[in-house]
């Protein structure tokens, strides 16, 4: 038997989704969270097949967006381009990107409309789980932003992730398109050879670049014959326009490209994105450098799917920051802006990103340091941020999080002088309120938390200040 949609009737199905959304209503009826995880987990107890289920109803397929970095911005940034033009899009907005996450979303949005037939997922994937949803999902586009060293005790090194990557990218069909970052070596070499078509997106720019390759960059030699890159363009990281001396492989050319791109300040920025038969400058409400590879990134996968630059270009300008990335709030009459750090190469961009291009530090910093599952266990990856850099500066640098202690020593460590370095403990609520306290009337200040404590910081702003719940934005 069929249902009315097409579809064959799936006793199972329909008992995994009708519990999943049950437990998703419950978890935000008691205040327990947002459902973004629970669901799925439910639902794939019912069914374990609830995931290959629920993909093959998408008609128009789904996105899989996966990186170390930049991947809720660009699976955001792409999900509203394509709900511009008129596409029904299925995300995983709140950031559960591990598979049960995923699930949840797709359990979430199929009995709203009967089915999930017209509809787009778009999919935020974490590094480690993108394997699995590879092979589960069957997508029709997937977007890899980066690859650099992150939550070592979770994910090891990044040779373990591209070798894992590799061999699931390798059954993808003709039918997958890949939109891939050419500015990082290791996913060109991830990715040449594949059946699927593959579109190279990446940075031209002239005006911010670094003098040379940071300590904390991750694939500096050649992966073909050892031998070290050669920049003619350095971005961030080991992000550029490389070149191999010795063997001659270099970036290929680009299929889409970022150039001319202006920050405006620490709200806004400018970009030329040329490729693909048009030529548009976008205007979009986030700061720094590494947004812009975030934005190329979106917008390149749009294009493929067929989305006109003039609706990107409308939807872009009313984006902003996603939560707590680069996202600005008021609490308390102060102007706080929260800006996720995770791993070396992402704090060292927030910190050029805040700094700007005069390199100087002019408002005071609470630096939220965790070691929950979510943030990695291990906080050795701070002594490879360039903090150094906040030695000159005589801006108030406040420490907070699980770690705080970890934290002002190492401040201590850069040089920062101890006057400078405010301990605030590890009870997170009080530290933005003491933080607040200390800025001016109507002035403003920087939040640079780990995972787990943006989660908890926007959760508390939420209660006490009337802001939206992450997972309802």
């Amino acid at each position: 038997m069929v249902s009315r949609n097409g579809y064959p009737i799936d006793a199972r199905l329909g008992l995994a989704v009708a519990g999943a959304r049950c437990v998703s209503g419950l978890s935000r009826v008691l205040g327990v969270g947002g459902g973004t995880a629970a669901p799925g987990h439910l639902a794939s107890r019912v069914d374990p097949q609830a995931l290959e289920k629920l993909a093959g109803r998408l008609e128009q397929g789904a996105v899989l967006v996966a990186g170390t970095n930049g991947k809720t911005t660009t699976a955001r940034i792409l999900a509203d381009i394509l709900a511009a033009d008129g596409r029904h899009v299925v995300h995983n907005r709140a950031g559960a990107n591990l598979v049960e996450g995923i699930l949840a979303t797709l359990t979430a949005d199929a009995p709203t409309r009967g089915r999930l037939g017209p509809s787009i997922a778009v999919l935020e994937t974490d590094e480690g789980a993108l394997p699995e949803v590879l092979t589960r999902v069957s997508p029709t586009l997937v977007v890899l932003t980066n690859l650099f060293r992150d939550q070592l005790d979770r994910f090891s090194e990044v040779d373990m992730i591209l070798a894992a990557w590799r061999r699931a990218l390798e059954n993808l069909s003709t039918e997958t398109t890949l939109v891939v970052n050419a500015d990082d070596p290791s996913l060109v070499a991830l990715t040449d050879g594949l059946e699927a078509r593959r579109v190279l997106f990446g940075i031209e720019e002239s005006l911010y670049q670094l003098d040379e390759v940071p300590h904390a960059a991750e694939v500096i030699s050649c992966l073909r014959c050892a031998r070290p890159f050669s920049y003619r363009s350095i971005y961030l990281g080991h992000l550029g326009d490389w070149r191999c001396e010795h063997c001659g492989t270099s970036r290929p050319p680009l299929d889409v490209a970022g150039r001319d791109v202006e920050l405006w300040s620490y709200d806004f920025q400018s970009l030329k994105v040329t490729g693909a038969g048009t030529d548009t400058r976008f205007e979009v409400g986030l700061p720094g450098l590494y947004n812009s590879y975030n934005v190329v990134a979106a917008i390149a996968a749009g294009r493929t799917l067929g989305v006109p630059g003039a609706v990107a270009k409308t939807s872009l300008s009313h984006y902003r920051g996603a939560f707590g990335r680069a996202e600005r709030v008021v609490y308390r009459g102060r102007s706080l802006m929260i800006m996720l750090v995770k791993n070396p190469v992402g704090c060292n961009e927030v910190l050029r990103t805040i700094s700007g291009v005069d390199r100087a530090f002019a408002s005071p910093m609470l630096l939220c340091l965790n070691d929950q599952a979510s943030d990695g266990r291990d906080v050795s990856w701070i002594w490879d941020v360039d903090y150094e850099q906040l030695a000159s500066s005589p801006t108030d640098l406040y420490c907070a999080g699980t770690r705080w202690a970890d934290m002002c020593n190492r401040l201590y460590y850069a040089g920062v002088q101890p006057e400078r370095i405010h301990p605030l403990g590890a009870d997170l609520g009080l530290a933005v309120d003491s933080f607040a306290a200390a800025l001016p009337e109507k002035g403003s200040g920087f939040i640079l938390p780990t995972y787990s404590a943006m989660l908890a910081i926007r959760h508390d702003l939420s209660r006490r200040d009337h802001l939206a719940a992450f997972w309802s934005e």
